[in-house]
């Protein structure tokens, strides 16, 4: 069976690339170099040529704050794009699977988020997203969209590097501890990709809609910056812990608004897919680190 991925040069696409010789599939990665998926006539095109039985959406633009001061960024690859996926796959009946986010909630809710929630994006990003969203649902069947959290990789940018960047350079960081969400791994949501696609080629179907697939637990992004520092001594990486200061989120103040409640409720995936676990964040993690260290030791 032969999957098209977009986004192959991000977080969750970088995982997918590595990891797709673990699998009996034919995985073809577009960056954004190959693939502009804002750009309606080269998605057709796109897969025209390669007409793949599986496509995975992983491409997004990511950068919340930047966001605010350039929308129509975010809206070309976050809204056009899934419109764009979605049509040109709806007409070759091509399953689609997207990724989405938590921020299309406004992190009010005392509990963790349903799919069947209200959604009330904050800023940009969230708009973008749910828009794409909503474009998908609107012009595709088959399609399953996933929202996830605090996404952190083996490549590219993410928190957990710039905590063990700070860690060792300061001896004392702020970091908030009012905004709570399940951090998730890109090698295990890409490994729930690679789920979805075995299980279609092997029924030629799934249970399609939106579903969450997030950290089997939660945390704040404080008690995120104390696991990582703990690995970082544990794996050498620094000889001393750097002071972690709770901050509020007022006294952290961004360009985009975040929801202080990021935590999603699983239960849907787990129901539809209990043979696949949720992501181990704190596994990941701990490969993370031994990933830097190995680095930093060559």
């Amino acid at each position: 069976m032969k999957v098209l991925v977009t986004g192959s040069g991000g977080q969750v696409g970088s995982a997918i690339s590595r990891l797709k010789t673990l699998y009996p599939l034919e995985v073809i990665g577009l960056g954004s170099r190959e693939l502009d998926i804002g750009h309606e006539v080269s998605v057709q095109e796109t897969i025209n040529i390669h007409r793949p039985d599986f496509i995975i959406n992983a491409a997004a633009y990511t950068a919340v704050d930047k966001a605010e001061k350039e929308p129509e960024w975010a809206e070309k690859v976050n809204t056009r794009g899934p419109l764009f996926l979605a049509k040109a796959a709806a007409e070759l009946s091509i399953p689609l699977v997207h990724l989405s986010t938590d921020y299309v909630f406004d992190g009010r809710k005392p509990g963790a988020y349903l799919e069947a929630d209200a959604v009330n994006p904050l800023g940009v990003y969230g708009r973008t997203k749910l828009a794409g969203e909503q474009q998908i649902q609107q012009n595709h069947a088959q399609y399953m969209i996933l929202r996830t959290s605090w996404v952190f990789g083996l490549e590219g940018s993410n928190f957990p590097k710039t905590i063990l960047r700070l860690a060792q350079e300061r001896s004392e960081l702020g970091v908030v501890s009012d905004q709570r969400g399940c951090p998730t791994f890109a090698d295990d949501l890409a490994r729930a990709c690679f789920h979805l696609a075995i299980l279609y080629a092997e029924r030629g179907s799934l249970p399609w809609g939106i579903y969450h697939y997030a950290g089997a637990t939660s945390c704040s992004w404080y008690e995120f910056a104390r696991e990582i520092v703990d690995g970082a001594l544990m794996h050498g990486l620094i000889s001393k812990a750097p002071l972690l200061k709770p901050l509020g989120t007022s006294e952290y103040p961004t360009l985009a608004v975040r929801p202080a409640n990021s935590v999603l409720d699983c239960s849907a995936w787990v129901g539809a897919f209990p043979q696949e676990r949720l992501s181990n964040w704190q596994q990941g993690l701990q490969g993370l680190i031994a990933s830097n260290k190995r680095d930093i030791d060559h």
